[in-house]
């Protein structure tokens, strides 16, 4: 499949083994990672970095596998639910960093494309969920919204 915002064709991405149940050396106990994720939800990490933090500390390398629920998922049935869904906070994050780089450098135009692209990436997923249900009705991105946003 063809990148959205170049003339080059996408890169095969390394896929992960196809598993149907967790290694034998992994950590299974099913309450204790529900309990883990809990807590760090609660600390406030994202669902990537509590992946990340379930596979290097607990020796979890797949929490689907031993609960049969995403990490996202877990953190909704505990009400513990960010404003914003994660990918778009990402990209928001990025999108404010480029527009404080461009007022300092106002003629960088190559970077002035990717403001624009990645404003038309927060856009798309901005239809997607408010179509979802995710986001309300009402949500609209600008970037002055999404200082105030991110910096709570």
């Amino acid at each position: 499949m063809a990148r959205m915002h170049t003339r080059r064709k996408g890169q095969a991405g390394s896929t992960k083994p196809i598993r149907t149940e967790p290694p034998k050396w992994s950590n299974t106990n099913k309450d204790e990672i529900e309990n883990t994720i809990q807590q760090l939800g609660i600390a406030g990490n994202s669902s990537s970095r509590i992946g990340m933090i379930l596979r290097d500390r607990y020796g979890v390398p797949d929490v689907t596998l031993v609960t049969g629920k995403k990490i996202v998922k877990i953190l909704k049935e505990k009400d513990i639910t960010t404003k914003v869904p994660e990918d778009i906070h990402n990209i928001i994050i990025n999108v404010l960093e480029l527009n404080k780089h461009l007022i300092k450098n106002p003629k960088d135009v190559h970077n002035k494309r990717s403001l624009n692209n990645k404003i038309s990436k927060i856009r798309r997923l901005e239809k997607y969920y408010r179509r979802e249900g995710v986001l309300p009705a009402d949500w609209k991105f600008s970037i002055q919204r999404a200082e105030m946003l991110i910096s709570r």
